[in-house]
């Protein structure tokens, strides 16, 4: 892996932020629009920039921040649906689609942190 464009977690996050924006099209409520694509946002471009500090702990890092965007943007589509700005099924596929990406990033974080934990033993 060269890059963070060969990241498939990255890929969906990009995807995902490509749906919340679309999925937002038509809406009038200008700040919670911001939010929720700030925090779908926030998950692609977190793992980019983690992947380019070129050190484990730090991608593991900007990971657990990536991830934590997908809850806040998985919380926030609960109050779409309630106040009517997102239907049920559309919110149910945009936070599947969330979750599925948080549990490839907790794998990716584990990931890290097992390979920084055998090059410190090492050391």
């Amino acid at each position: 892996m060269d890059t963070f464009e060969d990241l498939e977690v990255w890929k969906r996050g990009v995807k995902l932020a490509s749906k919340v924006y679309f999925s937002l099209a038509s809406c009038k409520d200008y700040s919670l629009k911001d939010q929720l694509t700030r925090a779908a946002v926030s998950i692609s471009s977190n793992i980019a920039e983690g992947y380019e500090r070129n050190s484990k702990n730090l991608f593991a890092y900007h990971l657990q921040v990536a991830k934590g965007s997908c809850g806040e943007l998985r919380s926030q589509l609960y109050i779409c649906t309630e106040i009517g700005i997102i239907n049920i099924e559309r919110r149910n596929e945009l936070q599947q689609e969330a979750i599925e990406i948080s549990k490839m990033l907790h794998g990716l974080i584990r990931h890290c942190r097992k390979k920084e934990e055998i090059q410190s033993s090492i050391l």
